[in-house]
């Protein structure tokens, strides 16, 4: 019974990675084990998001973004302002430290503000705009996401090819979120947070900088993606070791589950004909369904393998980030967040949060039906 617990919790704990790994367990039975499996593992993508997740933990760690959000805070005389400086720096930074790391770092932070200022009533509309500004933000680089560093990876194409595409929804997005924060209350406020003791090292920090740069040019395909592991992994061993037990390493399992599932379920002739045929014409529509169901980095990785429309599907799963909670894992982290802080709050944050997501999921999709024709 004590095993069945632990079981039990693990995968209340880890849905996702436990998903991927059953579907890859059964996908198993149908396509017995054999050397083919090797290849169906996207070592390149693996590496890449490795190394972003250690520098990203790195800077959480010494307290940088949070210093910044801080350092734009003590400027706002408002309470729009605030709540425009706190959304909108999670659509800027997810472009480069991703939606999970936005919202992890300043959703916490968010509601510590909003307390100090005795504002927290302002919770629930300030957390959902967060939310949507981090998932939407995120789509514009191929480093703001999980499923958009897999897809440019796989897709070859060049970077500047890769922002021109999202470049119209990110500033559709933009607009949209700052019509509704304009649309919030504006009253007299005074910011008060607490002195920063951060005793971080600026040489640390340069290191840290240091490494994101390299992975900025790997990204660029500039700088060799072996060579950028050993940089990271040495770095990272001489100054903090104890850094690499913060990696989300369930992601990168995750990652490996549903590219043994889609492996194998791609050597299965009828399921081919099957997705193939519903995806023909139709790539982008079918991945926002997928994405509303098991999320759309599992969507990135099950579709990419019945199609080669890289542009469709890229804005796909990105819109598809929009809608349930479940679209975009990354929404489970505010909604943790709000439970925790105030579970009385849940059902009105999940209403306000699935009508913003409606509005902006159905605004972009008329974008892409005009840029299409």
């Amino acid at each position: 019974m004590r095993y069945i617990s632990k079981i039990r919790s693990f995968m209340k704990r880890e849905a996702v990675l436990s998903v991927a790994l059953a579907l890859a367990l059964f996908s198993a039975f149908l396509v017995h084990p054999d050397e083919e499996y090797l290849s169906y593992v996207d070592g390149q993508t693996l590496i890449l998001l490795f190394c972003l997740m250690t520098v990203m933990a790195g800077f959480q760690a010494h307290g940088v973004f949070t210093s910044l959000g801080a350092g734009l805070l003590r400027r706002s005389r408002s309470t729009r302002q605030v709540e425009i400086t706190l959304v909108l720096i999670c659509f800027f930074s997810s472009m480069l430290v991703t939606n999970d790391v936005a919202l992890l770092t300043f959703v916490p932070f968010s509601l510590t503000v909003l307390r100090l200022a005795g504002q927290e009533s302002r919770a629930v509309p300030v957390v959902v705009l967060q939310t949507v500004a981090a998932n939407l933000g995120s789509m514009f680089t191929p480093i703001g996401n999980p499923q958009n560093l897999y897809l440019y990876a796989q897709s070859h194409m060049s970077l500047t090819r890769f922002l021109l595409l999202m470049l119209p929804y990110t500033l559709l997005s933009l607009f949209l979120i700052t019509v509704l924060l304009l649309l919030h209350k504006k009253e007299p406020i005074t910011v008060t947070l607490p002195s920063s003791s951060s005793s971080s090292k600026k040489k640390t920090l340069g290191a840290y900088l240091f490494l994101f740069l390299a992975c900025l040019l790997a990204v660029a395909k500039v700088l060799p993606l072996p060579f950028l592991l050993i940089l990271t992994l040495g770095t990272v061993l001489v100054l903090e070791p104890a850094l690499l037990k913060r990696v989300d390493y369930s992601l990168l399992l995750t990652f490996v589950g549903f590219f043994i599932f889609v492996g194998n379920i791609a050597r299965l002739p009828s399921f081919n004909r099957l997705l193939s045929g519903w995806l023909d014409g139709q790539v982008a529509a079918v991945a926002v369904c997928v994405s509303q169901i098991i999320s759309n980095v599992p969507a990135a990785l099950l579709l990419s393998g019945f199609t080669a429309d890289w542009e469709a599907l890229i804005v796909g799963v990105n819109l598809g980030g929009l809608g349930t909670l479940i679209a975009s894992m990354a929404s489970l982290i505010s909604y943790k967040a709000i439970a925790q802080h105030s579970p009385e709050k849940r059902r009105p944050y999940l209403i306000r949060f699935t009508w913003i997501n409606v509005l902006l999921l159905s605004a972009n999709g008329i974008l892409y039906g005009i840029l299409k024709q």
